[in-house]
């Protein structure tokens, strides 16, 4: 297995997302986790939907939400788990696979500042605003690469429609199936997703 930790940034642990997520909610809110916290418990939510719509109202959404909906009704076992013991997780049972990922991650220096997220199915990466594509193992001979550009983007020969992918911005679809594949038409939709999203 190739280490690819020298070319790429280290994958954040969930503990260091939920840390970047804090900073975050205090920076877009002014207010602390802990007062969030205890507003939301002020209002009493039993579920998920109503208080998705609360903090909708209050200008709070994306992942501070997605925090916010943790801290009220728990986190997931996964998110105990390492970035590294996720993404061995995720190929434990299809190890052909990870060269394939290491060269996707061997691309991303050249795409921009580019952050690794492993989350329990899939790793994200994000520009320093949001996602921009995922890659996922998605059967034990192929890893499906998702881009998030325009709805309005053609689908071409390799590029497709992405339907059922783990990571729900994800608009397209690249199906991967050896280290060759990532290449440098890969690397432009990479780079394209990159553009749109930062």
């Amino acid at each position: 297995m190739t280490d690819t930790t020298t070319q790429y940034k280290r994958p954040r642990s969930w503990q260091e997302m939920r840390e970047q997520e804090i900073a975050w909610l205090k920076e877009r809110t002014g207010e602390s986790l802990e007062t969030w916290n205890a507003r939301v418990l002020e209002q009493g939510f039993t579920d998920e939907a109503s208080l998705r719509k609360w903090l909708s109202d209050q200008g709070v959404t994306g992942y501070p939400a997605m925090l916010l909906f943790m801290e009220r009704f728990g986190y997931p076992d996964y998110l105990q788990a390492t970035a590294d013991e996720l993404i061995e997780g995720q190929y434990a049972d299809r190890e052909n696979l990870r060269p394939i990922l290491d060269a996707i991650f061997a691309l991303l220096p050249g795409i921009g500042d580019v952050e690794v997220q492993a989350r329990k199915t899939y790793v994200a990466l994000l520009t320093p605003r949001r996602t921009f594509a995922a890659v996922q193992p998605t059967t034990r001979s192929r890893i499906d690469l998702g881009v998030r550009l325009s709805p309005k983007e053609e689908p071409t020969a390799r590029l497709e429609r992405a339907r059922n992918f783990g990571q729900s911005s994800v608009t397209h679809i690249i199906r991967l199936g050896s280290p060759e594949a990532v290449d440098d038409e890969v690397e432009g939709w990479l780079r394209k997703a990159y553009q749109v999203n930062a």
